[in-house]
């Protein structure tokens, strides 16, 4: 079957040109092909391998282009790339590849098409489109990708325990393509990640989350942490997630199993939310009840203190897999941290105060929290789903309630520390942050509304009993 008609874009008419003037063979190959298969949206990228020097072949096509956009070279990976027409365009000469144990990086030496494809992670990204002039357009597919494609299975095109070994970054590319095509890992597959699962120590933590990322960005990430934890690489990976899938019963009473909760809460935040910091989050929300599970007589299971817990953990977690640890981070904490504020709030009388001080904490992340929150509920029961909906509903209402009125998001003391000390003729000491602190405590506690007279007069009532006297 020919595919020209995919390839009508002026550039592949210009590569196809240039390795004719070359005389070398070319072909586009890997996720444009699949993608055209699949009638997804047409990657932005485009891989470009030439049987001969790929280099050479990137520019000479920048030369057949009338701007002749630049040319990026990186000699010591045989590979060129340029940017056309708002698409990267990257070339390499075919080659084929073997491995030392203790690496990824593979010895690389010149070979033909089938050899760059037999290297290739998956039979659906081992395909290609001819761009040489005699069978423009021809599909090349050695190991019956389009079948996988129909059938929806991701399998190797060679021995898989050879191809995850060889580089076990591809074990967590199988588990994220499954993830983003809801395909199936084939089973041989599927077992020999298990069998290979060690081999990831090997990989960089960026290389690792670059991977759990586009999981997280999928529409349904806990197929992906399924196969991670069915495969035995989030035990390596995140053990603090998979410490949630222990059950205990003591005395016939038993807690949910909260590694499948998370899960649940992970997808059900998805349609609310592209945040990926934010699926993190949710991802993370519970880490702090395995190390906190505690069985009383009286009050059966308990992990009191886990989102303390929980927020300590998530730095932890980021240092070692060579995380940002910047804002990103910090917000993640602080999610983990209050995810348990809005749920409390709703179970109890929704007071003024309590609203008050949950947007004091939360400031500009409120409404990220109030999001998370709502997707922890995750209880069967179509009564206590709708109880605890309807109780989040009135949550949201007084937080616009309290925000028109006291302005506490972003909370600015309406008389600060400078006009304090002036009022008392003070310099810089304890009573000055005594007095700072008590007027947020009253706008907290809607003792005095956050507007400056009101201030004013509190600090000077306040001031009196501490014995201060105004200048």
């Amino acid at each position: 079957m020919n595919y020209k008609k995919h390839l009508e874009h002026k550039i592949f008419a210009i590569i196809s040109q240039a390795a004719q003037e070359l005389n070398l063979e070319c072909y586009v190959i890997g996720g444009f092909v699949r993608d055209i298969l699949l009638q997804r949206d047409h990657k932005k990228d485009i891989d470009i391998v030439a049987v001969g020097s790929g280099i050479e072949l990137a520019l000479k096509v920048s030369q057949l282009i009338p701007h002749q956009p630049k040319v990026q070279v990186f000699k010591n990976y045989g590979t060129a790339m340029l940017r056309y027409d708002d698409m990267d365009i990257e070339f390499v000469g075919a080659r084929k590849e073997s491995y030392n144990f203790d690496s990824r990086k593979p010895v690389v030496e010149n070979g033909t098409l089938k050899d760059d494809q037999e290297r290739r992670d998956f039979t659906i990204n081992a395909m290609a489109f001819s761009l040489n002039q005699e069978n423009f357009g021809e599909l090349v597919d050695p190991f019956s990708g389009v079948e996988d494609l129909q059938n929806k299975i991701i399998k190797t095109p060679l021995d898989a325990d050879i191809t995850y070994s060889d580089d076990p970054l591809r074990m967590m590319r199988a588990i994220r393509f499954a993830t983003q095509l809801k395909f199936e890992i084939e089973s041989d597959s599927l077992a020999a990640i298990a069998r290979n699962k060690d081999r990831i120590a090997i990989i960089s933590g960026e290389r690792i989350v670059d991977e759990l990322n586009k999981i997280l960005a999928t529409d349904q990430p806990s197929i992906g942490f399924l196969h991670l934890y069915q495969t035995g690489l989030l035990e390596r990976i995140l053990p603090e997630l998979t410490a949630l899938n222990h059950v205990e019963e003591v005395e016939g009473h038993t807690h949910k199993n909260n590694f499948y909760h998370t899960l649940e809460v992970v997808d059900n935040i998805c349609p609310n939310t592209d945040n990926l910091w934010l699926r993190w989050a949710a991802l993370l929300h519970d880490i702090g009840k395995a190390p906190t599970k505690k069985f009383h007589k009286k009050q059966g299971w308990t992990f009191h203190g886990h989102e303390f817990l929980g927020g300590k953990m998530v730095k932890k977690i980021f240092e070692r897999l060579h995380m940002p640890l910047n804002q990103k981070m910090k917000f993640v904490q602080k999610m983990v941290t209050m995810s348990s504020r809005p749920i409390v709030l709703a179970q109890d009388i929704v007071t003024d105060s309590a609203v008050r001080r949950l947007v004091f904490d939360a400031g500009e992340d409120v409404e990220a929290l109030m999001i998370l929150c709502e997707a922890d509920i995750t209880t069967k029961n179509p009564k206590k789903f709708q109880k605890y909906h309807h109780n989040f509903k009135i949550v949201r209402e007084k937080i616009v309630e309290v925000e028109e009125k006291d302005r506490v998001r972003v909370f600015q003391p309406p008389i600060s520390g400078e006009e304090i000390m002036a009022l008392f003729g003070l310099k810089p000491c304890r009573e000055i942050g005594v007095l700072k602190e008590a007027v947020k405590e009253a706008i907290l506690e809607g003792e005095i509304p956050n507007e400056y007279q009101a201030a004013y007069d509190f600090v000077l009532a306040k001031a009196f009993k501490m014995g201060l006297e105004k200048v």
